[in-house]
């Protein structure tokens, strides 16, 4: 027979030991939580509107040197892609991190993005940077036309070669 003390034991080393029963959102093979945020504009935009494209999902902020350094080799691969976008195959969206709108939107005109921007300027805070369990910047997530998670945080070389064998299927 199990005692209180024993059942008081076994509680604490579940809840102390971090063991948790909560499964990891953000792996491959699982489906990409929504996106519901603003546009610079002020536009609603959501991810599931992209449905049947490829997307990058691209996690950054204007404060983030790695985030900005990434901005000017993302805006080559869009616009190496350039006839996949227009064929509704391929986009990227860029979620900010950021809570000064204003910086954000300067950055934007800087490195001349002309890619789908979004952000709740609520920074850490955000419940998509939550729902991501983004932790680190730059953080990136691409997922297939399902929305379903196909590949995460790839960076120079090996993003361009995930999207050249990726795109060149369609």
């Amino acid at each position: 027979m199990i005692n209180m003390k024993t059942n008081f034991t076994i509680l604490f080393l579940i809840l102390f030991s971090g063991f948790t029963f909560a499964q990891n959102k953000i792996e491959t093979g699982k489906k990409a939580p929504e996106i519901t945020m603003s546009k610079p504009d002020g536009t609603p935009f959501s991810l599931s509107s992209l449905k049947g494209k490829l997307v990058l999902i691209d996690f950054w902020a204007t404060w983030c040197a790695p985030c900005v350094g990434e901005q000017p080799e993302l805006k080559k691969l869009y616009d190496a892609y350039s006839e996949q976008v227009k064929a509704n195959q391929f986009e990227i969206v860029g979620v900010s991190l950021d809570k000064n709108k204003e910086s954000w939107q300067k950055a934007i005109e800087r490195f001349n993005i002309n890619w789908i921007q979004v952000s709740d300027l609520k920074f850490w805070k955000s419940p998509v940077a939550k729902a991501y369990e983004i932790d680190e910047l730059p953080f990136n997530v691409i997922i297939n036309g399902e929305g379903t998670i196909i590949a995460k945080n790839l960076h120079e070389k090996e993003l361009e070669e995930f999207l050249r064998k990726n795109l060149s299927k369609h």
